[in-house]
């Protein structure tokens, strides 16, 4: 450990003969301190700072009381998600088993992955009564089958395709309050029914090219006693 320095005591230029009378005289002081030097090197003057701009004053002053509730704040997300990867055993033409959902255990022909990272796959819907739909690559097992999918054209299909329509709820009078509404079934739009058709064309005639695809495709899969999922090749 080092040594400690010891501290020199402060001495001052006019020290004190008795308390409140200095040793030397308040000229005597002037040229000691070389304030003449300053004087004469800045004309004849002291130099004189410019004072600091005062702080801009707010036009509307804050409220003297604050809300009993707190506000919350919207905090600041600065996350940029990440493209998602696709599965090297899927590709454009690649069947796929529906694992979860609606369509579960159908099989599905994979036709390309979207923006947010879904899948666009179809059934098509004339051979197993699957539409253009999304599905999630989790819920999806990657099968050896696949279809020749180069006369099927996909470029107007993304994400906002399958947006639905926020519709404005209707307010109801004093007199259709106690009646019971009748429900209204959703249709599909035609022009959705046509999209289906001209993706399914060319894609049921690859099928119908190919020995027994078209009953693989509406085949269910599922699992039979004896069935080991971990030693099957799909």
């Amino acid at each position: 450990m080092a040594p400690k320095k010891e501290r020199t005591a402060q001495v001052s230029r006019n020290p004190n003969l008795i308390r409140g009378i200095g040793k030397y005289s308040r000229s005597k002081m002037y040229h000691k301190r070389g304030l003449w030097a300053i004087k004469a090197k800045n004309g004849g003057s002291f130099p004189r700072h410019d004072k600091k701009p005062a702080a801009d004053v707010p036009a509307v002053k804050p409220p003297k009381f604050y809300p009993a509730d707190d506000v919350k704040k919207p905090l600041i997300n600065k996350h940029k998600p990440k493209p998602t990867k696709l599965r090297a055993s899927i590709t454009p033409g690649t069947v796929l088993i529906i694992l979860a959902g609606r369509f579960k255990g159908k099989r599905v022909v994979f036709l390309k992955q979207l923006s947010s990272g879904l899948l666009l796959v179809t059934g098509p819907f004339k051979i197993n009564g699957v539409p253009l739909r999304r599905v999630n690559q989790s819920y999806v097992i990657g099968t050896s089958t696949k279809v020749d999918i180069s006369g099927v054209n996909v470029e107007k299909f993304d994400d906002k395709y399958f947006a639905k329509e926020v519709q404005k709820k209707k307010k109801k009078g004093e007199g259709e309050f106690f009646e019971a509404e009748k429900e209204e079934k959703n249709v599909l739009p035609q022009d959705k029914k046509d999209d289906q058709k001209i993706v399914d064309t060319p894609l049921i005639k690859a099928i119908e090219g190919v020995t027994d695809l078209k009953t693989y495709l509406a085949a269910r899969f599922s699992l039979k006693q004896g069935m080991k999922p971990h030693e099957l090749v799909f």
